[in-house]
């Protein structure tokens, strides 16, 4: 009937004018007009074809590894060589809490409701949503040089896969976290990170940390920077971060699977007469890996720049950065020999020159064969010659090539550290030492130079008993140092000393203000904790090292893994501790 629609819209009213109804010359227009809008679909079909191509092409390249990256080929054939931490991230017990217990907690302050601690207590930096609680370890800490009670830290997470970073406004004896998690810029994907790395600027009144970003099935790998130019409240969000290093090959418009960039450490020019004021450095070692997970060359570079964000605009992705190749590739190499390097540390001196100690480390196992140094005095351009720093017969590593102590499941590296003191006119430089261990265990030695690395005086023990020629007993691993304002010496590390079972961990401190390691050793830990109930099932990684920056004799902030409040295995875990405490005299 008239005025009714058919309720099948298939069927069509009839009318005057043809089998439509329509008069010949609206039909004409009507087809004429259809066939114009096909063509134009047509159009709009393949170009938007085009685009969606382009942009997987570009935007995702990574999306179209499903193989085998060649750093896990690498992890699970070898046992050194790339470091620890990303090493960790595949353990099963990582990969199932993060597949079972990540939470969304990416970006969101947690503040401490702990009460100001009183002096020389024990703090727990990490204020953790999470339940069950995951590990936090590997630490980094630096102060605020023209508000020293502002600080912040940084840890690897194992939850999220990025860092915790930790800010504390009243000198440590409470503090915040946020969780951050690095993504890759030319896909959008979140990454795993970790390597932590903090350090403050002068001259720009700001805090720059690092991390890595790398995937567990794809082969991006990437080192990046972010900012707080608000004393560590707030930082640069994943998407707008600096990309120091990057894998991406341009000219391929995809990643370059053979090379993987571990071990970031920051420096900072923090000297108002240096002539690169306010440069920030990266040293970071590039494994060249062959299609087997065989790195033929793992060298020490270097990264730098003098304008993190030069529009100013919070997004740092405009920094641009130089790069200095501190020791040379080796295409084709068998991995050892002057290319193989691990544990560059950088540090600026008194007269703006750039220190990088390292270690002569096979790419393909923990095996140390020397501790190295270079110096810069262009600011990174290039580099002096090659010094050993260590002397027949004083230092040896440990032999075991999984970097295994006795009774910890940990693998345990050298963890080499170093540090400039102005008034005494030294490099200061401190490590685990294994010369001694069929008597001592592992010990923590230093040594010195007083002419810019030219030479390295003998080394010393660092953790003793009474005096710097009695070793102390157990084990001593992962030592950090730091100079304060005056020029005093300060050293951490893990200690064994009062466990006869050589497990259970305190953590201790040494002040000097001389070119001597003699002054007493102190413990700073009021608990000592078991590293094999620390992570996850295993125990098998406490991270690589322990933070401190120190400012004046009475004040430092010493950062460090702690498991003392573990419950064990499977959900073993380690929070990150710091002490708080005015030290006179």
């Amino acid at each position: 009937m008239r005025g009714e629609r058919s309720a099948n819209p298939a069927v069509a009213e009839r009318g005057e004018g043809g089998e439509s109804g329509l008069p010949e010359s609206c039909l004409a227009t009507e087809e004429a007009l259809m066939r114009r809008v096909l063509r134009i679909s047509l159009v709009l079909v393949v170009l938007a074809s085009m685009v969606m191509f382009a942009i997987g092409s570009q935007a995702a390249p990574g999306k179209h590894h499903r193989h085998t990256p060649r750093w896990v080929k690498h992890v699970q054939k070898y046992p050194g060589g790339i470091s620890n931490g990303v090493r960790a991230y595949l353990t099963e017990g990582v990969r199932q809490a993060q597949a079972r217990y990540a939470p969304a907690h990416r970006g969101t302050i947690f503040m401490s409701r702990r009460p100001a601690a009183s002096p020389f207590a024990n703090i727990d930096m990490t204020t953790e949503p999470t339940i069950p609680k995951m590990p936090q370890n590997e630490t980094a800490v630096a102060f605020n040089t023209a508000s020293p009670g502002t600080a912040v830290a940084a840890s690897n997470d194992y939850v999220n896969g990025g860092l915790a970073i930790y800010t504390t406004h009243n000198f440590g004896r409470s503090w915040s976290t946020v969780f951050l998690t690095p993504r890759v810029p030319e896909t959008g994907d979140f990454c795993s990170g970790g390597d932590p790395t903090v350090v403050y600027s002068a001259r720009d009144k700001a805090f720059y940390a690092a991390q890595l970003c790398f995937m567990r099935f794809h082969p991006e790998s990437e080192i990046q920077v972010i900012q707080s130019k608000d004393n560590g409240d707030h930082w640069t969000g994943a998407r707008f971060s600096s990309q120091v290093i990057t894998n991406f090959d341009g000219n391929l418009e995809d990643f370059d699977p053979s090379l993987f960039f571990d071990k970031e450490l920051l420096a900072i020019d923090n000297n108002p007469s240096s002539p690169f004021y306010g440069r920030l450095y990266i040293t970071y070692i590039k494994f060249h890996i062959q299609p087997s997970g065989f790195s033929d060359y793992c060298p020490v570079q270097l990264a730098y720049t003098d304008d993190v964000d030069p529009n100013n605009d919070t997004d740092l992705q405009d920094t641009l950065w130089s790069h200095t190749s501190v020791v040379s590739d080796n295409p084709g190499g068998d991995g050892e020999g002057d290319t193989a390097n691990q544990w560059a540390v950088p540090v600026v001196d008194d007269q703006g020159g750039l220190d990088i100690s390292y270690a002569s480390e096979d790419c393909n196992t923990s095996l140390d064969r020397a501790l190295l140094f270079k110096r810069s005095t262009d600011g990174g351009v290039s580099f002096g010659p090659q010094v050993q720093i260590d002397k027949p017969g004083q230092w040896s590593d440990n032999p075991d090539l999984d970097d295994l102590l006795p009774n910890k499941n940990a693998r345990i590296p050298l963890s080499p550290s170093m540090d400039f003191s102005p008034r005494l006119g030294a490099l200061v430089y401190v490590v685990q030492n294994n010369v001694n261990s069929a008597s001592s265990g592992a010990d923590i030695t230093g040594t010195f130079s007083t002419d810019y690395g030219t030479t390295w005086q003998n080394m010393q023990n660092v953790s003793h008993v009474g005096s710097s020629t009695s070793a102390a007993p157990g084990d001593q691993f992962f030592p950090w140092v730091s100079v304060d304002k005056s020029g005093g010496i300060h050293v951490i590390w893990f200690d064994n000393r009062n466990d006869p079972s050589n497990t259970l961990i305190e953590t201790w401190e040494l002040i000097t203000k001389s070119l001597s390691f003699a002054p007493a050793n102190f413990d700073i830990s009021t608990a000592s904790w078991n590293p094999n109930n620390a992570f996850f099932s295993s125990g098998s990684f406490i991270g690589d090292y322990n933070g401190l920056d120190a400012v004046t004799k009475n004040l430092d902030y010493p950062v460090w893994t702690d498991g003392r409040n573990s419950p064990g295995p499977p959900l073993g875990e380690a929070d990150i501790f710091t002490v708080s405490h005015f030290r006179s005299g």
